[in-house]
């Protein structure tokens, strides 16, 4: 007789690489740290460790936690990309057909905008923290559409505070998923719908 092997959730690694990501990108939105954390923690913990995570889901069959973290994973990775090529003028000035829009950014979180806003109606079918990380993720996309295509620094600031308690809902839906493994159950709430 076999015994049968138990497998990690990976959302630890995923929540957890999403929560620290979000996290540091939002301080330095508000000013408090230089991009270069932001860049090395989006590609490495927030984009390759998050897809990872969603390849796992995958094999558990978790249809919503592989959509999130594969997707949310090259989400970090195609934003640090955008930033570094996108922004940088030597390597602009080096490949002068690429043509990089004023507007390009805003457009690029519009289309997560419309993903977000996708994944927040699924995620009212599983428990209010995972609901409210994803209505604080959808609040905080909208208003850095705001910021970057109407140009207002002020609903860029609210976003980014609302994006710092979006990362401590992950945070929390995170130490939900590690201390379950343990016998602590924090709790997460009754589904919205």
């Amino acid at each position: 007789m076999s015994e049968e092997r138990k497998l990690c959730n990976p959302a630890a690694i995923g929540l957890g690489g999403f929560a620290m990501t979000t996290f540091v990108l939002q301080i330095h939105n508000l000013g408090w740290v230089e991009l270069g954390p932001v860049l090395w923690i989006g590609i490495f913990y927030g984009g390759l460790a998050q897809l990872i995570a969603g390849y796992h889901e995958f094999k558990l069959g978790n249809n919503f936690g592989f959509s999130a973290f594969t997707s949310y994973g090259a989400f970090w990775m195609a934003l640090c990309g955008f930033i570094i090529f996108g922004h940088n003028p030597d390597w602009v000035a080096a490949n002068p057909t690429l043509q990089f829009s004023a507007n390009g950014l805003g457009w690029f979180l519009v289309a997560w905008t419309i993903y977000t806003a996708i994944m927040f109606i699924a995620s009212m079918k599983h428990n209010t923290v995972l609901a409210l990380l994803f209505l604080t993720l959808l609040l905080g996309f909208i208003g850095l559409d705001f910021k970057e295509l109407a140009g207002s620094q002020a609903i860029g600031t609210l976003a980014a505070w609302d994006l710092i308690v979006c990362a401590g809902v992950a945070w929390y839906l995170m130490a939900h998923t590690v201390c379950a493994d343990v016998g602590i159950n924090l709790p997460v709430g009754k589904p919205w719908t």
